[in-house]
């Protein structure tokens, strides 16, 4: 599951597609070879599940992963459905989302996503962005992910955020079998990951990185003037350092997109980077990069140059 498809653009992130243009993309995702597809209830309020679900009824069960997620339980909101949904999300804002972590919330989460996904199980469940709710996420949320693990209903459970820190208190305090860290493992940003890699190294956690463009930046061949940067415009200072990564890049014979993709993977804990993906065309770029032949001299010219540091919990130590 090295690559793996995130499935917010299939949910109308940003600009609305078409129901063909979501099976399209799933499609050619299977093509290449992707066999791990990341979902949430909270993209485009179920419709990523939903087309998911529909697209990879095509193929047998047994031979791709899904991972959904819980924390954001959706519910009717008939009185704002002629709204349009204010998380950027291009869909009608005909339901609401509202955080529970409790049992009970969880379990309506999950029975909700498996029946828009049209499945009878799902290989991984995360708690997302439980940034304002540990003590619920930490206490019955794990609690009851844990149960359904151990009932067989999910096959592993962990924590998806935008920060590693409290991913390294979930790792340290709770059993999960897997993490997924946004945007904090990237060539721009590693030192906050470190505590997280260390413990997710010594306790056998899975670790997915997304969010490896950090929202756009390294996702060119050149960095482009009003680059984004975490979902905002980049400062200058990150503008330069990314672009004399790009440099360092090219002077090896390699894309910075493929560079950026493969990164994470220089630790044995990360088993799958996932990158969002909108039609057939992002899908091979992807795959390429994936592919693509790096040499070990770029990562020790990046390292020498002051832009990555492979510790700790790297194959180094």
């Amino acid at each position: 599951m090295t690559l793996g498809m995130g499935c917010a653009q299939i949910g109308n992130l940003w600009r609305a597609i078409t129901d063909e243009e979501a099976a399209e993309t799933v499609r050619a995702a299977w093509d290449a070879g992707i066999r791990y597809f990341d979902t949430a209830p909270h993209y485009g309020l179920g419709l990523s599940e939903r087309r998911l679900g529909r697209a990879l009824a095509a193929y047998p069960r047994d031979e791709y992963a899904v991972s959904t997620k819980v924390g954001r339980l959706l519910v009717p909101s008939p009185e704002t459905a002629h709204e349009r949904d204010a998380a950027n999300f291009d869909v009608a804002a005909d339901r609401r989302r509202v955080y529970d972590l409790s049992r009970d919330g969880v379990l309506r989460s999950l029975e909700a996503s498996l029946e828009r996904l049209g499945m009878d199980r799902v290989d991984v469940v995360f708690m997302h962005d439980p940034d304002e709710h540990w003590e619920s996420a930490s206490t019955t949320g794990a609690q009851t992910l844990s149960g359904l693990r151990s009932e067989g209903v999910i096959g592993g459970y962990g924590v998806g955020m935008n920060q590693a820190e409290m991913i390294a208190d979930f790792i340290e305090r709770t059993d999960v079998d897997i993490v997924m860290c946004a945007g904090r493992l990237t060539l721009l940003e590693q030192e906050s990951a470190g505590r997280m890699l260390e413990l997710a190294r010594r306790r056998g956690v899975a670790v997915v990185a997304a969010a490896v463009y950090n929202s756009g930046l390294l996702s060119r061949e050149s960095v482009p003037d009003g680059a984004t940067y975490d979902y905002a415009e980049a400062s200058p200072e990150i503008l330069r350092r990314a672009r004399d990564i790009e440099r360092i890049c090219r002077e090896h014979g390699a894309s910075l997109p493929a560079a950026a993709l493969q990164f994470a993977l220089l630790w044995p804990q990360v088993v799958s980077v996932v990158v969002g993906m909108r039609g057939a065309q992002q899908v091979v770029e992807a795959a390429s990069r994936m592919a693509a032949s790096l040499p070990e001299e770029l990562w020790s010219a990046l390292e020498n140059a002051g832009h990555i540091r492979l510790s700790p919990g790297s194959p180094d130590e």
